[in-house]
C-alpha cells in the first residue's frame, strides 16, 4: 500500500504541475514504463517459483543480470519509437525506458526474498523501492521541472534502491540471507547442481514474458489509445481517471504476492489460486464502490478542468478490479509453469484496442469499452483457470501422496 501511495501520489501532484496538456504526455510515459517492467515482473515471478523449487540465491542473480542486459539493448532500440508513436521528445521517452534494466535488477533480489517467504523484508523493498523512485521525480517536478527530468531522476533513485538492497543482502540481513537446508522432496534438489538449475533460465523468464506482457497490455492499452483518439484535453482527463484504474488493479497485489509460494507447490495450487480469486474479487467490490462514494473529491484534490470524469470514476475502478482477478488467474498460470492463457489475453487485447480505435472516439466510449474488454477476457481466463485446477487438484487419497500433500510417487 505504501508504495502504490508513493505512486498514485506522483501522479496525482504531476496532473497538478503539469497542467492537463502536459499530464497526457507524462502519464503516457508512466504507461510505457509500466510496459518496460514487464520482464521485471516475469524476472521476479519465475525467481519466486524457482527458489521454493530450491534454486540458490547466486543463480537467481544470475539470471537477473542476463535479463538486465538484455532489457537494456531492447530499451535503447525502442527509444525512438516510443518519441514517435507517442509525439513526445526522445529525452522524454528515453527516460521512461531507463528504469527498464534497473527494474528487472531490483526484480530478482524481489524475488528470491518472495520465494522464501520473507515477507517482512520483501515489504521493505517494495515500499522503499518505489519511495526512491518517487521522491527525486516529485522534487524535480515541485521545482519546475519537466517529464523528461523527472523520469531520469526517477530511474536514478531505482539504481540506488538496488544498491541499497544488495548492500542490506550482505550484511544487515546477512543472517536471513544463508540458503535454506537443502530438501530432498523438491524437485530436482539432488540432481542439479547450481549452475545447471533447469528452471532457471531465460527461456523460462520469456514464457513468463508473454503471460506478464498481455496483462499489462491490456492494462495500459486504452491510456496509450487515449493519446490518439482523444483531443489533448480529454486525453489529460482520461489519463487521471485512469488512476482509479490503478488504485484498483495494483491495491490488491499483496494477495498474489503472499500466495504466489503456496501457488507454485502443486499440493497447494488450487486451493492458493481459490483463495486468491476470492480475496481479489471482495477488494475489487469495495474499491468500487469507493470510487463511486469518493468521486467528487476528484475535481478539489486535481482541479476542476477534471471534473467532467467525476461521474465515470467508479467505471474505471471497475475496469482496474477486473484487471487485478485477471492477474491473479494469471498468476497461477505463471507458477504451474503454463503459458496457454496468455493467448486467451492476447486475443482480447487486439480485439479490444481495434474497438477502441474505431469506436472510442469521447472519454465514456473509451472506459467502456476498454472495461468490458477487461471484463470477457478475464471472465474466459478465470473460468479456464478454475476448470484446470479441478482437473490438476491432488488427491490425497491416491496411492503416492500423503496427508501432508507431500508427492511421494
Amino acid at each position: 500500500m505504501t508504495a502504490n501511495v508513493a505512486g498514485y501520489l506522483l501522479q496525482l501532484l504531476a496532473s497538478r504541475w503539469l497542467g492537463v496538456a502536459g499530464y497526457s504526455s507524462f502519464a503516457s510515459l508512466l504507461a510505457v514504463q509500466t510496459l518496460c517492467a514487464v520482464p521485471a515482473l516475469a524476472l521476479q515471478n519465475v525467481v519466486a517459483r524457482e527458489v521454493v523449487r530450491g534454486a540458490s540465491t547466486a543463480a537467481a542473480r544470475r539470471l537477473a543480470y542476463r535479463c538486465a542486459g538484455l532489457v537494456a539493448v531492447a530499451a535503447v532500440v525502442l527509444a525512438p519509437l516510443v518519441s514517435a508513436v507517442l509525439k513526445v521528445g526522445i529525452a522524454g521517452a528515453a527516460g521512461a525506458l531507463s528504469a527498464a534494466p534497473v527494474l528487472v535488477l531490483l526484480a530478482g533480489e524481489q524475488g528470491i526474498l518472495q520465494g522464501r517467504s520473507r515477507f517482512r523484508d520483501l515489504a521493505l523493498v517494495l515500499a522503499g523501492g518505489m519511495i526512491a523512485r518517487v521522491t527525486p521525480a516529485l522534487l524535480v517536478l515541485a521545482g519546475g521541472g519537466g517529464s523528461a527530468t523527472a523520469l531520469w531522476t526517477g530511474a536514478a533513485g531505482a539504481t540506488a534502491a538496488v544498491l541499497i538492497v544488495r548492500w542490506l543482502d550482505d550484511t544487515a540481513w546477512a543472517g536471513h540471507s544463508r540458503e535454506p537446508a537443502a530438501d530432498p522432496n523438491r524437485p530436482g534438489a539432488q540432481s542439479h547442481s547450481d549452475r545447471s538449475w533447469p528452471g532457471l533460465g531465460v527461456v523460462p523468464v520469456f514464457r513468463a514474458v508473454q503471460v506478464q506482457a498481455a496483462l499489462m497490455a491490456l492494462s495500459s492499452a486504452d491510456l496509450i489509445v487515449s493519446r490518439i483518439v482523444l483531443d489533448e484535453n480529454d486525453a489529460g482527463r482520461y489519463a487521471l481517471g485512469a488512476i482509479a484504474t490503478k488504485i484498483a488493479f495494483w491495491l490488491p497485489q499483496a494477495v498474489g504476492v503472499v500466495l504466489y509460494p503456496r501457488m507454485a507447490q502443486p499440493q497447494h495450487s488450487a486451493r492458493a489460486m481459490r483463495s486468491a480469486l476470492a480475496v481479489l474479487m471482495g477488494i475489487g467490490a469495495i474499491a468500487v464502490a469507493g470510487a463511486a462514494i469518493a468521486a467528487p473529491l476528484a475535481p478539489l484534490f486535481a482541479g476542476h478542468d477534471y471534473a467532467p470524469i467525476e461521474g465515470l470514476l467508479w467505471l474505471f475502478a471497475l475496469e482496474g478490479a477486473l484487471l487485478s482477478v485477471l492477474q491473479g488467474a494469471l498468476l497461477s498460470a505463471i507458477a504451474t509453469d503454463r503459458t496457454a492463457p496468455a493467448a486467451i489475453t492476447w486475443i482480447g487485447l487486439a480485439a479490444g484496442v481495434a474497438a477502441m480505435l474505431t469506436l472510442a472516439h469521447s472519454v465514456l466510449a473509451l472506459i467502456v469499452t476498454a472495461t468490458v474488454t477487461a471484463a470477457v477476457t478475464t471472465l474466459v481466463i478465470t473460468a479456464l483457470a478454475l476448470r484446470t485446477a479441478r482437473t490438476t487438484e491432488p488427491d490425497s487419497t491416491v496411492p503416492g501422496f500423503e496427508a501432508s500433500g507431500t508427492q511421494q510417487g
